[in-house]
């Protein structure tokens, strides 16, 4: 059973409040119980609110250098082809600093699952414009609101990835009820492809953000649900089993 440190439940709670992190986590716990790996799982973070679950998500952890966790990833794996290794990182860490581990750990089809969190900004870090910013969204440094004739459109992640020979890719939200349903399936899915050493498996989850977007959680969770939906559809995009190329 994955376990937390014995603190009080104040001390657990790190994240900020209608912040989804807290919901992600714990679908990732109950999916490596369900499956039976939790005691055999390794995962590696890098800087961001991922970092917060170190204190409290109980498996092995590696910390990586800013954006290099699907490296260290990849490595664990290869050098522990037994454990079930994955990344927990935020769209900062992931896509902008670690683009390029990120993307070529896909290329090469790492057997490793990587757990992406797309709340639109860098949240530990001030709310900063990230890679995943909407188009005329206000961040601390686009106060103005993202100018894609300037920095360029969003980045999709999975649209790049589902070009590549890889295991399984699929994005989720943590909006409602039924959406969580659907994500856990999701995480599941991932961490089976691994299991069965199909390769590289990506779940994408958007994330409300109420802090750093200024909002209330309820009023974050509905901006999820229908703005970043919109730009973000919801769903498996590469599934496992399916011939991705001719």
């Amino acid at each position: 059973m994955i376990k937390t440190k014995p603190q009080t439940l104040i001390d657990d709670n790190k994240y900020c409040p209608g912040c989804g992190h807290g919901v992600i986590n714990r679908l990732v716990a109950e999916v490596l119980e369900e499956l039976g790996v939790a005691d055999q799982t390794i995962g590696a973070v890098a800087v961001g609110c991922a970092c917060l679950m170190i204190d409290t998500f109980g498996i092995d952890w590696i910390q990586a250098q800013h954006g290099r966790a699907a490296a260290v990833a990849a490595a664990i794996k290869r050098c522990r082809p037994d454990r079930t290794v994955l990344t927990y990182q935020g769209d900062g860490d992931a896509l902008a600093i670690g683009f390029s581990e990120t993307m070529y750990a896909a290329i090469r089809n790492e057997n490793i699952t990587v757990i992406f969190v797309n709340n639109t900004n860098f949240g530990m870090t001030g709310g900063q414009m990230a890679p995943t910013t909407l188009p005329g969204q206000k961040t601390t440094t686009s106060p103005h609101g993202r100018d894609c004739a300037v920095t360029g459109n969003p980045l999709k992640a999975i649209d790049m990835l589902k070009t590549l020979d890889i295991a399984y890719a699929a994005r989720g939200a943590v909006t409602t009820a039924a959406e969580i349903a659907k994500t856990k399936r999701y995480i599941r899915n991932a961490f089976e492809a691994q299991l069965n050493g199909e390769g590289y498996s990506f779940v994408e989850v958007l994330s409300p953000c109420p802090t750093n977007w200024g909002m209330t959680p309820l009023a974050a969770k509905e901006r999820v649900a229908t703005t970043i939906q919109e730009y973000y559809p919801v769903g498996e995009f590469v599934k496992r089993g399916e011939k991705q190329h001719d």
